[in-house]
């Protein structure tokens, strides 16, 4: 089974074929694109990264960058990965390793001239596809090909093996059946990642973390997310999770209706309430951005309905901001079983069009009509303001102005 990658844009590009002829004038043959790049290629899919093995070692990959005139930062220096960017595209090289030593965690490596060993300690096979200066496609493991055609996720060698070097694989095998498979999970695949789920508790928030959002911007991340549940490996990453129906729901809106997903709203629709997003982000050590966000679309201060008027959803979008309103939307359609969708979506779509307006008043505006400096200024501006909203937002400053000066007299 063979296969090439030579047609692609990003294969083509100068800045792709300047990085690999300086490595290739180095050392023949030595350096091959691999990984996500060319798993991507060959499935159709969008490539993001730029990944280069070589069999040259860092201090050599250092060297004939700074001699071509490319930028080199030594980004992973410690496992033989050099960063290298022209014209502002980043490539990773990294030199062939070979694991010493592993402990669920991280691996101790060593580098290899053996394009063999690179591969074996990969996860999936999918992920151990290398290309050649020519775009010619190498499978050292003899199934990646078979399997991006396929679409399935099968394990290099022992599962457990694989597993046992680093736990997060659990996760990453979910991950990439939610993004990859076009079947059903890999029955001896899942049976490692049950025999081996307690290695899960072993593993940083920060990883975990990173892989759930990951697995939750698949477009349908479902069956992944019932083989993880049903070996409790949902359980153990993700205990704050408790409402599984409002996500599936939310998933299938989305599938249904081909609507991007936004794994933050996947998230925030798995949480019972606010005090569960609190202890997410305290466990699993989520930046105040994200915190806020899943705290802002659990609330229940704003009443949302599929049958809100214009009126009242720009109201609510005031009062929440475009994002929160929308997440809290999506929560309540995915709440409401899916029913009455042209209505949601009406919604949905309102809610991103519609930008809220500011106040057209300033504190100057208010001293101005005779409040004196002080507190007194900010519950003339809320009265003034409450006044606007419930007129629906006039744009009329004149009104605006004769709105103070009431307010300012009845406080006098």
């Amino acid at each position: 089974m063979t296969a090439s990658i030579a047609y692609t844009a990003w294969f083509k590009a100068k800045e792709t074929q300047a990085l690999i002829a300086a490595l290739e004038a180095a050392r023949p043959n030595g350096s091959r694109f691999v990984g996500g790049c060319v798993r991507n290629t060959l499935m159709g899919r969008e490539v993001d990264d730029i990944d280069v093995a070589t069999q040259l070692t860092p201090d050599q990959v250092t060297e004939i960058c700074a001699k071509a005139g490319f930028a080199a930062h030594p980004t992973g220096i410690e496992h033989g990965t050099v960063t290298v960017v022209i014209n502002h595209r980043p490539f990773e090289v990294t030199t062939l390793r070979r694991d010493v030593s592993t402990d669920g965690r991280r691996a101790t490596v060593a580098f290899t001239e053996k394009w063999d060993e690179d591969a074996e300690r990969r996860d999936f096979r999918m992920n151990a596809l290398y290309a050649d200066a020519s775009g010619a496609v190498h499978d050292p493991t003899s199934g990646g090909l078979e399997d991006v055609r396929a679409g399935r996720v099968i394990f290099i060698g022992d599962a457990h093996t694989r597993l046992r070097e680093d736990y997060l694989r659990i996760l990453r095998f979910f991950r990439f059946n939610a993004w990859y498979a076009k079947g059903p999970l890999d029955p001896h695949g899942l049976s490692a990642c049950a025999d081996l789920v307690a290695g899960l508790d072993t593993l940083s928030a920060e990883r975990i973390w990173k892989e759930v959002k990951k697995l939750l911007a698949a477009p349908d991340p479902r069956a992944a997310w019932e083989g993880m549940t049903a070996i409790e490996a949902r359980a153990r990453a993700l205990p704050e999770f408790s409402n599984e129906t409002r996500l599936d729901a939310l998933c299938s809106i989305e599938a249904d209706l081909m609507l991007t997903p936004d794994p933050m709203t996947r998230i925030a629709a798995a949480l019972a309430d606010q005090d569960s997003a609190r202890a997410l982000a305290r466990r699993l050590k989520l930046s105040n951005e994200e915190r806020e966000r899943l705290v802002a679309a659990l609330g229940t201060d704003v009443k949302i309905t599929s049958y809100m008027s214009l009126r009242e959803m720009r109201r609510a979008i005031y009062r929440l901001g475009n994002q929160p309103f929308r997440d809290r939307v999506m929560l309540a359609w995915a709440g409401a079983g899916g029913e009455k969708a042209q209505q949601w979506r009406a919604l949905v779509a309102h809610g991103q069009m519609w930008t809220p307006p500011k106040l057209p008043l300033t504190g100057d505006e208010v001293m101005a009509a005779g409040v004196p400096a002080g507190p007194k200024v900010g519950l003339v501006m809320r009265e003034v303001e409450d006044w606007w909203i419930d007129a629906d937002f006039p744009d009329d400053k004149l009104s605006v102005i004769e709105r103070l000066k009431a307010v300012a007299q009845g406080m006098s």
